[in-house]
């Protein structure tokens, strides 16, 4: 379903001219398919059978509409002003007999692109939604969170999450914006990169009380989407940036929970399980992207990487120019999250002193559990067991993530 709903809900909302009918008709696809299919058993062609389902509940939901609208009509003529003329386009949709899907799904005559979910993408990243919206909602519709997901990603509460998706549908439809490529995608590559790295980062820490801390799904997923926009926009460093970024990462994957499924810190993983083919793909890829000569954030988080990735043991990483790739992001992004690592980083360079004075600098991230995990680790390392203590409460009060919970317990189990 994760593959297929995207892809069938761009092709509704570019049929209907309505991406929240589009969005509430495949749910409703998918609980029919959650309430018939452990007695009829899963259709052969899925995509198929979600797709002509989707359809007919939007046409039913139109129906429906219409005749609320025509029965007020009818009874309240001089309480609501009857509209000169109908959508020519919807009633159409309303009258038009059930089907089979058409085999053309272009969008205002074009060709058919690529991947409807990247269509979709960009639509949800349109111009005309502030970047928290577009993020929020291409989460919610291209990468299949769900609102708890999101919001704990945003850090932020999970109404406010939601009202933020429903005011991004209604902005789309009220303006009825097309669901095409645009001219120049530049225009949105901010805001797309951004919603992929977020994907991906989903899948590469769950957030959640799940079993599963990494969501393979979702990494494969943002690196898959984050391939295609690169070659979209060839021209550009930052989408190249953010693929070796990702890359770089994939490479340990395995490597960062034990057979327990618990965290495995980055000095303690092992490195000769890390996959040296995805390691090769984005030193190339970092390559490409510093070729054209256009600095960018997600240009220095890869090369942050790089060095990780590339050292043959914890001992041989270059701390000292990652803290000081840190100092150069911090500048481009102004992100308090940026500062926290920065004071790791410089933690592993000048001693667990110097780090911390760097933390008490960080503001915004109080209710972040990391910022408090961080102090917990160079507290400890300093030899202030107290303070220590009482940070590793504060970052279990906040994580989110069973896995991490799980960690924190044997830090603060160590102290005694």
């Amino acid at each position: 379903m994760r593959d297929d709903c995207p892809r069938i809900l761009s092709i509704l909302a570019s049929r209907f001219g309505d991406l929240d009918l589009a969005d509430d008709a495949v749910q409703d696809a998918m609980i029919e398919a959650a309430r018939t299919w452990p007695e009829t058993g899963v259709p052969p062609n899925v995509g198929g059978w979600l797709m002509t389902t989707a359809r007919r509940r939007a046409q039913d939901r139109l129906r429906s509409a219409k005749r609320s609208r025509l029965r007020l009509e009818s009874l309240g003529p001089a309480l609501v002003e009857r509209q000169e003329a109908p959508d020519v386009r919807l009633t159409d949709m309303i009258d038009e007999p059930p089907g089979d899907e058409p085999a053309d799904d272009s969008v205002d005559g074009a060709a058919p692109q690529p991947d409807e979910r990247l269509r979709l993408l960009l639509l949800c990243c349109h111009p005309a939604l502030n970047v928290d919206a577009q993020v929020a909602l291409t989460l919610r519709l291209v990468g299949g969170l769900t609102t708890a997901e999101i919001a704990a990603a945003f850090l932020i509460p999970e109404p406010t999450l939601a009202q933020r998706i429903v005011r991004a549908k209604g902005k789309i439809r009220a303006a009825a914006i097309p669901l095409r490529l645009p001219d120049q995608l530049t225009d949105r590559l901010g805001a797309v990169l951004a919603v992929l790295y977020l994907i991906f980062n989903e899948g590469y820490l769950a957030h959640g009380d799940t079993a599963d801390s990494i969501r393979t799904d979702l990494v494969e997923e943002a690196i898959r989407l984050t391939r295609l926009v690169s070659e979209l926009a060839q021209s550009e460093a930052e989408p190249l940036g953010l693929l070796a970024l990702e890359l770089f990462h994939r490479s340990r994957q395995t490597s960062r929970v034990d057979a327990l499924g618990d965290l495995v810190l980055l000095d303690n993983q092992d490195r000769t399980t890390w996959d040296r083919h995805a390691i090769a793909e984005a030193n190339r890829v970092l390559g490409r992207a510093m070729a054209l000569m256009q600095p960018g954030p997600y240009q220095v988080q890869a090369t942050i990487a790089a060095y990780h990735a590339n050292a043959p043991t914890a001992e041989d990483t270059d701390w000292l120019t990652i803290a000081s790739l840190y100092a150069q992001l911090d500048a481009m992004s102004d992100s308090p999250v940026v500062r926290l690592n920065r004071a790791v980083a410089v933690a592993m360079s000048d001693g667990p002193l110097a780090g911390l004075e760097l933390l008490d600098q960080v503001t915004g991230l109080d209710n972040y559990h990391l910022l408090w995990a961080t102090r917990g680790e160079l507290c400890r390392r300093a030899n202030h067991d107290d303070d220590a203590r009482r940070a590793f409460r504060k970052a279990l009060d906040l994580v989110p993530n069973t896995a991490e919970r799980r960690h924190l317990e044997r830090r603060l189990a160590a102290l005694g």
